[in-house]
This record gives structure tokens, sequence and C-alpha cells, in this order.
């Protein structure tokens, strides 16, 4: 997770509320849980019809994270998709959050 989130452009990892979250320009696109958790999560900025065809596509993957679901973000099992899919989530996450001119110059 950590690898994929800042391997896109500008990414930056902060400490907040005692996990990692993720970052472009200071604007958050994504969080993780500890590594060490017997069932890793982490979540992702989407918009919020994207979260309920995500949560009602696969139920046991994703689910309404607290405090920020409201806002669309989704939270993730690890253990339950792929790096390629979380990456394509991280990317549209980072596209979401990242300046305009970023994203165009980005090739993303």
């Amino acid at each position: 997770m950590r690898a994929l989130a800042l391997g896109l452009p500008e990414a930056t990892e902060v400490e907040a509320w005692g996990h990692p979250t993720f970052r472009v320009r200071n604007k958050m696109f994504a969080t993780c849980a500890s590594d060490d958790t017997p069932d890793p999560t982490a979540s992702f900025k989407a918009t919020l019809e994207e979260q309920a065809e995500l949560i009602a596509s696969e139920p046991d993957a994703y689910s309404v994270p607290a405090y920020v679901g409201k806002h669309g973000w989704v939270q993730v099992r690890l253990g339950a998709v792929g790096a390629d899919v979380l990456r394509e989530h991280l990317v549209d996450a980072w596209r979401r959050i990242a300046p305009k001119r970023l994203v165009a110059s980005s090739g993303l």
C-alpha cells in the first residue's frame, strides 16, 4: 500500500490519528491502518456513487469508514483485493485530490 501511494506524483506520507495518511500538496487521498493488524485495511477518497457501487458489488471487501464515509471515502480490506485493483483506487483518489495541472502533466 505504502509503495503504491508514494509512487504517485508529489505524494507524501504524514502520520495522523496514529496511522499513515497519504497526501498530495497536503490534501489527503488515502489512509491505511497499521500493518500489524490481523486484517489490515485502507481508505481512499471516492465519490458517493462509486462508494455505493463498490460496496454493493463486493460487500466483503469494501465498506463505509467511520467519520469520512459520508464524504464518499471507501474502506477496503487489503487482503480482499489485488495490488492492481488497489493501485487503480489510489490513482483515482489521487486524481480527485491533485491539482488539475499536476494531473494533466502526470499522464495518469
